[in-house]
């Protein structure tokens, strides 16, 4: 490719550096000049341009993007058309990205003019996920090199995405007098929500004595259950694990096993203990692993998951980059591409698992308050199903069955929440964790006792959403002040599954770092109805 300023009569067939605005309409970059563009532009005085010519060997920017991008084995991963030289590759499944560093580096030093940029090397990605983007930075580029590029690309994995494979994991918790039964109550929460983001399931759970022969009988009885899936063995201690002979790891031998490691150069997490009975990892859990903050134990976990086989050498490999006491959260890929309106999904999660405990002890539920002639639950349910949106999660909880019948007949998927009594954060995992909700762009949450919300409003913070590309956080506001619904982009769905106790997502709306949008929908946004005073303010009938 030669480029350069030329002369504009003598400019036939060469490409255009840049953009060129004339009166009767411009001509973009990447415009192959013809004979009429040369008239076109000497009537207009325009006696020189910067562009491109192209030789024989040379492949436009489009083509060479395309030609390397199809040199990578198309396995959970979707692909972007070229544009503007660019290629953009994308997680077709919830897993773990896997890059060849050496690879990688191999085909960026071909040439300047050929780039990859990746994610880093085994992070947890989603489906939809921008994982890789190729990108020519001329407007063309030798043939050769793409060649050489794409001959590096196909003998080797340069990256890949794993996908997580459900699991039945059983968790085994050692008890100590100092150790509050609260706090392994959190724990088992916490471990469960983790399993949830992977696809994966919290079978068990036995507490046991801190105490080597306790905790490998606990091993072998998780081992002896009846499991469909692969099983997968945690044990929580009461106390840190400090030598290789410690209880855990004797406990791994204890049960016929061999132990793997014991510690990791990973902060938090170091004192991990991995081991095997036979074909099922046993890991003994670091105390940091009783938060949702990311730690070692996640790096160890994700790899299992997703069907990898730690090695001693890949544990003691985690030091660089494995410091992360001062990380909030892993950031998440930004995706250029703006998606048709119409392509962009909601998914309404409807909040009806509370206790509404300011109805009075043994009072009246609000939820089966009838309004309109119909529990108001019902009504919510209606409403939201008259939205517009992909799918509806109702999550129920407190009085489940009543709940369940009053929406009996309903298009609503249902997500019951056992552990309702912890709060609202409980709630909002469940309805986020739904199969439906997460193969959305977004998703509405509906609190079920607001009976002023219609369905008109939900259209509205719809469509607010799909303007913003479904990359914005969508909130109703009366003159100005916040209320409810919210809608939450996918970019913040791992955060809501970290959250616990009685929270919403006021914390992640003003911590995500996203654009908030604001839809006035007048006192709906505000109006709910706690109290028996309140229903009859509103409308209601109190029943139930």
């Amino acid at each position: 490719m030669i480029f350069g300023d030329f002369m504009t009569a003598e400019a036939e067939g060469a490409v255009l550096a840049h953009s060129i605005r004339l009166p009767e309409g411009g001509l973009p970059k990447g415009h192959v000049l013809d004979r009429g563009d040369l008239d076109r532009l000497a009537a207009a005085n325009i006696s020189r341009v910067t562009a491109a010519r192209i030789e024989l060997d040379d492949l436009m920017e489009n083509e060479a993007a395309a030609r390397l991008a199809r040199a990578i084995a198309p396995d959970h991963l979707t692909f972007s058309e070229a544009a503007t030289g660019r290629v953009n590759v994308h997680s077709a499944v919830d897993g773990l990205f896997v890059a060849n560093r050496a690879a990688v580096d191999r085909l960026n030093r071909v040439d300047p003019a050929i780039t990859l940029a990746c994610l880093a090397d085994h992070v947890p990605v989603r489906r939809g996920d921008m994982v890789a983007t190729f990108k020519i930075i001329p407007l063309a580029v030798s043939g050769q090199k793409v060649a050489a590029g794409v001959d590096i690309l196909e003998q080797a994995i340069v990256f890949e995405v794993k996908p997580f494979k459900p699991h039945a994991a059983s968790l085994v918790a050692t008890e100590l007098p100092s150790l509050k039964t609260s706090v392994m109550d959190k724990t088992a929460r916490i471990f469960s929500q983790r399993l949830q983001l992977a696809g994966s399931t919290l079978e068990r759970e036995e507490r046991v004595a801190h105490r080597a022969p306790a905790v490998a009988e606990a091993i072998g009885n998780a081992l002896r259950a009846t499991d469909r899936l692969p099983k997968l063995v945690v044990v929580f201690g009461a106390s840190a694990v400090i030598d290789a002979g410690d209880v855990i790891p004797e406990a791994i031998r204890l049960a016929g096993g061999d132990v793997i490691q014991v510690g990791m150069p990973v902060d938090p997490g170091n004192l991990l203990v991995l081991g095997k009975v036979g074909d099922v990892y046993v890991v003994g859990a670091p105390g940091c692993a009783r938060s949702p903050k990311e730690n070692g134990f996640d790096w160890v976990l994700d790899r299992i998951l997703a069907g990898e086989n730690p090695t001693p050498q890949d544990i003691s490999g985690m030091g660089v980059g494995g410091l992360l006491m001062e990380i909030q959260s892993r950031p998440r890929p930004r995706d250029i591409i703006v998606k048709p309106e119409t392509h962009i999904s909601v998914a309404v999660v409807l909040l009806a698992a509370g206790q509404a405990r300011r109805m009075g002890e043994g009072g009246p539920h609000k939820l089966l308050a009838e309004f309109d002639g119909q529990p108001l639950v019902r009504r919510s349910a209606a409403t939201a199903l008259a939205s517009g949106a992909a799918a509806v999660v109702a999550v129920t909880g407190h009085r489940r069955e009543e709940i369940e019948q009053a929406l009996a007949g309903l298009p609503v998927e249902q997500a019951h929440n056992p552990d309702y009594a912890s709060g609202m954060a409980s709630s909002l995992v469940a309805g986020v964790s739904a199969a439906v909700a997460q193969r959305a762009d977004g998703v509405l949450v509906m609190l079920a006792d607001m009976p002023g919300v219609t369905s008109d409003d939900l259209k509205a913070l719809i469509a607010a959403f799909r303007r913003a590309n479904g990359q914005a956080i969508v909130r109703a506001v009366s003159r100005g002040k916040r209320g409810n619904p919210v809608i939450l982009p996918h970019a913040v769905f791992d955060a809501v599954m970290r959250l616990e106790g009685d929270v919403g997502a006021r914390h992640i709306i003003e911590t995500a770092g996203l654009s908030v949008v604001d839809v006035d929908i007048g006192d709906a946004a505000h109006l709910d109805v706690d109290t028996p005073e309140a229903v009859l303010a509103a409308g209601g009938i109190l029943k139930g």
